[in-house]
């Protein structure tokens, strides 16, 4: 298949080939005719990809207050490698698409295959998207027409949100794609429309919809012409779909409002209010979230959950329901809104002309590939090397920003030989697998782990899909890198370690498949040092490990306890393990408390105290917690033994109380370990020797997911 990036790096808009996605539960693939491309949204998009560093900056000041804590507590060149990381990340563009069902995946049999329909899937000839966010185009309306309905659907929801009734006075601020959709649903509510705007063609096309007009560069006064028009009483309600950083949509609409008149900010504003104009006539001011209840909610979206008709009658997918049927009585005409018309490969041309002609309104991209082209579910990147007998060579699942930041850099560092990268989308291994020198991207695990050219597995994927991927790999005789956690649940521990013994069985006196977990801690320069120092002590040690987590909502997918496991299993196990390694005695005893008094919405586990008692008479106590602030560092390690204290920060500063011959061993740079522990995994893998002891694996997992049933129990 193929999709457009933004290169958020340089600006760059790219038409890039990448594998076609497979089908999943509650989601849809669909076969692209036409999309339409976004003018307000996708042009500040260009034109922030085309901004410098600097001007990237100014237009994210809350992006900058980030950085510069993350420069106090992990050094500037950690920084700056995850700035240029993310930038380098590029963005899928659009979310107007239609086209047709080519499969559909369990739970979303309400579809079938040969429905035209449309969601708000990107611009890309075969785009997978969640039942929730389609909808069947009925007949009459021409695709063309059905690729508005998305654009439309924003306007309809900030309509919704200020509830006119028939015979009110509105104003529309901003006549562009949206504002000119929402000037005809207003209509179409019986309403009176005002709409102003800078752009004396786009005020036409107001005025052909129904709507008064007002132009501010040529004079005239936006309140005076909202007064005027609401024949001296205020306009009932303001829909603000401009997009500006300036606070004057606001003020104006505030000025020309009658008492207890609505305000709905659908666009993008400056808001600095006057509280003196709101306080006076009971204004009410509201923000509109894009298409409606359910965006943005990962259960609605993603798993399918739709919400009941009695109590939400108009959620995403009911919008576009109802706009699509407005098209089809003739009371939504998109016809004159479309200005330009491309084929999808001649993309770059189309953005050419939607950064340069600010006239462009309806831009539309044409698909016509052949099904089998566009089908392909692995791409070549690169010709495949004459492999080295023995010598580790890789594939990799998931391209996700850990993965693409942390694993790929360590391990190409580490001398891996890469083949293939399998990703869910396709387009993500492509961008990363051929900025890495992968062979191949793909989207099919199964042909991945059964090829006879990969004999090692990494894995970094969702957590909860860990312990099956694990699981396939074993089974066809693979080395395996796996990110923590292991497992989410005791079972697929339980699973895990039957495929390991299994896989160790049939190799038998030639050594089974190594089995390694992500815990890069026990490998960053500075534990090694502080290993080496604890290994002259032979009394028990105390340890006290510190995790400056912060905070993650609770709808994170990473609290999640089928997606994620929950932030102990999922993240905490890096200390327990840490802890195990420096204590080097098997853990004996667990006990943890979580943070009381809080309310019943909020996650109490990851504001939890864990202790742990060793074989040999140590013990530790793990504080991970959520509620601490981000100029704090995020990780301090102190070990107590012999007269004798080590403090390591960060992984950046290593200190020696006590210690003869040592005071201290301070970085440039944060390392946190992961370039040594790839290359750990690889010398295992050549050498035969673990690079962490399978009995420690498992007894790290099964002791992590104790420690999160004891704080689930509290």
């Amino acid at each position: 298949m193929k999709q457009i990036l933004q290169d958020m790096s340089n600006g760059e808009t790219i038409v890039v080939t990448a594998p076609a996605p497979a089908v999943s539960r509650d989601h849809l693939l669909v076969h692209t005719t036409v999309s339409l491309i976004s003018a307000g949204t996708e042009r500040m998009l260009v034109d922030f990809g085309r901004a410098s560093l600097i001007d990237k900056a100014r237009q994210q000041p809350d992006k900058v207050r980030q950085v510069l804590a993350k420069v106090q507590t992990d050094g500037l060149a950690t920084t700056l490698e995850a700035v240029r990381s993310k930038l380098a990340q590029p963005l899928p563009l659009g979310y107007c698409n239609v086209g047709v069902v080519t499969e559909v995946g369990s739970g979303a049999e309400a579809f079938a295959v040969g429905d035209r329909v449309v969601s708000n899937g990107p611009h890309a000839d075969v785009v997978k998207v969640p039942k929730n966010l389609c909808a069947r185009i009925p007949e009459g309306v021409s695709d063309e027409a059905a690729s508005f309905t998305v654009v439309a659907s924003i306007g309809l929801q900030g309509i919704r949100l200020a509830q006119p009734t028939l015979g009110e006075a509105f104003v529309v601020t901003g006549a562009g794609l949206i504002g000119l959709l929402t000037v005809q649903l207003l209509r179409a509510h019986g309403c009176r429309v005002l709409a102003i705007d800078f752009d004396d063609t786009k005020l036409a096309l107001a005025r052909a919809c129904g709507a008064a007009t007002c132009n501010p560069s040529k004079g005239e006064d936006p309140v005076a012409a909202g007064l005027t028009f609401s024949r001296g009483q205020g306009v009932d309600g303001v829909i603000i779909t401009a997009s500006t950083a300036s606070s004057e949509p606001v003020t104006q609409a505030a000025r020309m409002s009658r008492k207890r008149g609505r305000i709905v900010l659908v666009g993008v504003t400056g808001l600095e209010l006057s509280r003196a104009d709101f306080y006076e006539k009971e204004l009410s001011f509201q923000v509109s979230c894009s298409y409606g209840p359910g965006r943005y909610d990962p259960a609605y979206e993603a798993q399918g959950r739709d919400y009941p008709f009695g109590f939400v009658r108009w959620t995403e997918q009911r919008n576009f329901e109802a706009v699509l049927d407005m098209m089809a009585s003739g009371q939504l005409d998109v016809s004159t809104l479309i200005t330009h018309r491309f084929a999808f490969d001649d993309a770059p041309k189309a953005y050419h002309t939607l950064t340069e002609d600010r006239s462009g309104i309806g831009i539309l991209l044409a698909y016509s590939a052949p099904a089998e082209v566009r089908s392909v579910r692995s791409v070549s990147l690169a010709a495949a090397p004459n492999y080295q007998q023995g010598k580790p060579v890789l594939g990799l699942i998931g391209a996700g920003n850990y993965a693409s930041r942390m694993l790929i850099p360590a391990f190409k560092t580490a001398g891996a030989a890469f083949h293939s990268i399998v990703t869910t989308g396709g387009t993500s291994g492509v961008v990363q697998g051929g900025k890495a020198g992968f062979v191949e991207a793909t989207t099919d695990v199964a042909a991945m782990v059964n090829n006879p050219l990969v004999n090692t597995v990494v894995i970094a994927t969702r957590h909860d899909s860990h312990a099956a991927l694990v699981t396939q790999a074993l089974a066809a005789g693979r080395h395996v890198f796996v990110e923590k956690p292991l497992a989410i649940r005791n079972d697929e521990i339980d699973t895990v370690r039957q495929a390991w013994e299994a896989a160790h069985r049939r190799a038998g006196a030639t050594g089974g498949p190594q089995l390694m977990v992500g815990f890069n801690r026990r490998f960053a320069p500075q534990v090694q040092r502080m290993k080496a120092l604890l290994a002259s002590v032979g009394e028990p040690k105390s340890f006290i490990l510190t995790m400056n987590a912060g905070a993650i909502p609770a709808n994170h997918w990473t609290q999640d306890l089928e997606a994620g496991g929950g932030r102990i299993i999922g993240e905490a196990c890096h200390f327990i393990d840490l802890m195990r390694f420096l204590a080097g005695s098997p853990i004996t005893s667990v006990q943890a408390r979580c943070m009381g008094g809080l309310p019943a919405a909020t996650v109490a586990e990851d504001k939890a105290s864990i202790t742990l008692g060793f074989e040999d008479g140590s013990f530790g106590t793990i504080l991970y917690l959520a509620n601490g602030a981000a100029s704090f560092p995020k990780e301090r390690v102190e070990v107590f033994a012999a007269g004798r204290v080590l403090q390591l920060d960060n992984f950046r500063k290593l200190r020696g109380y006590g210690w003869p011959g040592f005071s201290k061993m301070n970085l440039w740079k944060q390392d946190k370990g992961q370039a040594g522990c790839a290359a750990a995994f690889l010398k295992a893998i050549e050498t035969g020797t673990s690079a962490i002891p399978a009995e420690e694996i498992f007894e790290v997992a099964r002791v992590t997911i104790d420690v999160d049933r004891l704080l689930r129990q509290q």
